[in-house]
């Protein structure tokens, strides 16, 4: 082809060469669009990645409650407080977005956030308010703070002071049964919350509930598409476990542990349980910690995992098995005061005996020669075998994390001396529970539990029940008989000189036996001293029909015996007005019985009316017009003599009419309100550093005296029980 004298020559190879890249594009084009993974990338997975989003659905943490469905731990919203420091937030000066004021604004929060940190000073928020930020977190104390507080700290309308919102878990009750509950927390950068130690770890497994999650299509802001298919996979909410306890009966623990902290003991256990089935209705110890501080500097429950040699209550199972054996007559005579076992010269507590005594009474003396008289009858391997069937040595398998076994193990004669009566072995006092359910079962032994049920929100469904559960049949009844007549005699006998005596109570027939022990300090030598000991008592109440166990351990008690009974006397009582078995003829009137209302979100006006009407004192907590929370809980059963604590919603409190309260009552009102109390002497409230009708300074503490005027005054001047190997 010929173009003005040029001529253009085709190069057939290079359009062909152009046809084949075309070619082979649009095969790749169509492979493309016809496969699913190219070059091991999924291509619907890259392109549904841009243009969908998944979040996740969190499923909400289950609940404890206890037996009686009051909550003990639960999820709640929580805040933390942030100020916008950055004046750029604000567009119009007439309505400021950021602090304006910061010494004004440091004041006003500090009057609120230091009553839950100290630290919370004007100073200290002042100082993060001069941050060169554009907003800073409030805390330590303004992280966490709950829906009450956070209304409070709006109601100052304080410009720049802003909330962020998340869950967490929450107990409402603050140091109360803290080791049973355990706790459940957050761990940095994540937003599951785990549960760690007591029932909180135990079942977490139960509580945690399984998270779900929403896929939907996004535009290119990054926000939800309307009208576009969504897939969903629902959150599963964790299970609710209910406890055994009973929160009634675990304040009462509560403030008897609060008592006995008076005496400077190095810790204290204190549990009850349910006489007919092994149930843990209440445990409380010292030292404690508020799970919602986490100011916890000992991991193991006194309850399950402190072992310490026993003592005398030792000499109940001991006695028993002497009597199971046909080895024991309780009219015959032995000399006490001493006896020599492996050249060992073995005394009894007081050091010289009582001279010739029956051994029913050397029990009720709680002779440590009586003990090893019998023990000696029955040898190594008997008395062992009856300790063992006990759940002596071995863990009862409650449901608690990290339970010891304790150990017992006699091989010689001295060892088998000190076992009778509570030396040279060693036991947990959930064991202690354990054993003494044979007392109250015929001679039966009860496994003891602490979860009543767990039930799937989800569906209803029960998934696990706690029961009765037998372990052995150890004692026949004669025996067991025969010891409930001699723990009677312990402690309600006319003999002057038995040991249990400052139990006695004229509210309800208690029976047990009081232990002193003493302990090998860290050169693995036996520790001296007058209060170096554990002291212990094992009680059942009422004797005729009974209903609760009692064991108490308290080591390095820095008082005596008689005030150690003081203590676990009102506790016992309280328990028995709480139960209406008192029998007192003033206290048994049925009449006087009143089932409690629900008075929370009603006005306080009309709640203190409504209890005015049935003859119950209602004892009103802060100025506001609405309740927001009482005690005793709703529809549990109380005496027209009690008294009903309302907690408004105000925060300015007064002092009410303390004259003549209970110990336990004045610890009631000092906890609901969150303050510091100290007291002096012990029985009922004489004075204090406060009148009826002052506005109490959180900050501060009540100090109150305390008179001994029960009905049934002290038995003092027995002697205090001090056993020795």
């Amino acid at each position: 082809m010929k173009f003005k004298g040029n001529t253009i020559k085709i190069n057939w190879i290079f359009i062909l060469c152009i046809v084949l890249l075309f070619a082979l594009f649009f095969v790749k084009l169509g492979y493309v669009a016809l496969a699913t993974e190219v070059e091991g990338t999924n291509l619907t997975e890259l392109a549904e990645s841009r243009t969908t989003a998944t979040r996740t659905l969190k499923a909400s943490r289950g609940a404890i409650y206890d037996r009686n469905g009051t909550a003990l731990a639960q999820n709640t919203n929580s805040y933390t407080v942030i100020a916008y420091l950055s004046d750029s937030r604000t567009t119009d000066e007439r309505y400021p977005k950021h602090v304006v004021d910061k010494e004004m604004t440091a004041e006003a929060l500090s009057e609120v956030l230091i009553k839950l940190d100290e630290t919370m000073t004007k100073e200290y928020i002042l100082g993060l308010l001069n941050s060169d930020l554009y907003q800073v977190e409030l805390g330590p104390g303004g992280r966490g703070i709950s829906e009450i507080t956070k209304q409070q700290i709006e109601a100052l309308s304080l410009p720049g002071i802003d909330f962020t919102k998340t869950s967490k878990r929450y107990y409402p009750n603050g140091d109360f049964a803290s080791y049973v509950i355990g706790y459940a927390k957050k761990y940095d950068g994540s937003e599951e919350i785990v549960g760690e130690l007591g029932i909180e770890g135990y079942t977490d497994r139960y509580l945690k509930g399984t998270d779900g999650s929403i896929t939907y299509q996004k535009d290119a802001y990054g926000y939800q598409m309307a009208d576009r298919m969504t897939y969903t996979t629902p959150a599963e909410d964790g299970m609710d476990v209910y406890l055994t306890l009973d929160a009634n009966v675990q304040l009462y623990l509560e403030n008897a542990v609060t008592e006995f902290e008076a005496y400077d003991p190095s810790w204290v256990s204190l549990t009850v349980a349910d006489a007919k089935t092994g149930a843990i209705i209440g445990s409380a110890t010292s030292p404690s910690f508020d799970p919602n501080k986490l100011n916890i500097t000992n991991y193991n429950n006194p309850l399950t995992s402190y072992t310490y040699e026993p003592g005398s209550t030792m000499k109940i199972f001991s006695f028993m098995s002497a009597i199971e054996e046909g080895k024991y007559d309780g009219t015959e005579t032995y000399k006490s005061g001493t006896i020599t076992v492996d050249d060992y010269t073995i005394k009894d507590w007081n050091r010289v005996g009582w001279g010739e005594i029956t051994f029913d009474t050397g029990f009720t003396y709680s002779s440590n020669v009586a003990a090893i008289m019998l023990a000696q009858r029955l040898g190594i391997k008997t008395l062992s075998n009856y300790y063992t069937s006990l759940g002596f040595g071995a863990q009862t398998g409650i449901e608690l994390a990290n339970e010891y076994k304790g150990e017992v193990d006699i091989q010689y004669g001295t060892e088998l001396a000190a076992a009778s009566y509570g030396q040279g072995i060693t036991v947990t006092p959930i064991q202690m529970i354990q054993a003494l359910t044979a007392l109250t079962n015929d001679g039966t032994v009860l496994k003891p539990y602490i979860i009543d049920k767990i039930e799937d929100p989800n569906t209803g469904e029960t998934v696990y029940q706690g029961k009765r559960n037998e372990v052995a049949k150890v004692y026949s009844t004669s025996t067991v008989n025969k010891m409930i007549e001699l723990l009677d005699l312990t402690v309600n006998g006319e003999d002057s000189a038995a040991t249990g005596a400052v139990y006695h109570t004229d509210a309800v027939r208690l029976i047990g036996k009081t232990g002193t022990a003493n302990y090998i300090g860290d050169d693995g030598q036996y520790v001296t001293g007058t209060y170096n000991v554990i002291r212990s008592f094992a009680g059942i109440f009422p004797k005729e029909d009974p209903e609760y166990i009692i064991y108490v351990a308290v080591k390095d008690f820095q008082g005596n015996s008689s005030k150690m009974g003081a203590i676990i006397k009102e506790l016992v009582e309280s328990v028995a007005k709480y139960r209406n078995f008192d029998e007192r003829p003033s206290e048994k009137d049925d009449s006087k019985v009143i089932t409690v209302d629900n008075f929370i979100n009603t006005t306080t006006i009309s709640a203190s009316a409504k209890l005015g009407k049935l003859g119950v004192t209602p004892i009103v907590i802060g100025d506001g017009d609405v309740v927001i929370g009482q005690y005793p809980e709703a529809d549990t059963t109380t005496l027209q003599s009690s008294k009903v604590f309302l907690i408004t919603n105000g925060s300015q409190i007064t002092m009410p009419d303390v004259m003549g309260w209970s110990s336990s009552e004045f610890i009631s009102f000092c906890n609901i309100v969150g303050i510091k109390y100290e007291l002096i002497g012990y029985g009922y409230i004489q004075s204090t550093n406060y009148n009826a009708g002052d506005i109490i300074d959180l900050n501060s503490t009540i100090v109150a005296n305390l008179v001994n005027t029960s009905p049934g005054s002290l038995v003092t001047g027995k002697g205090d029980e001090d056993d020795e190997e």
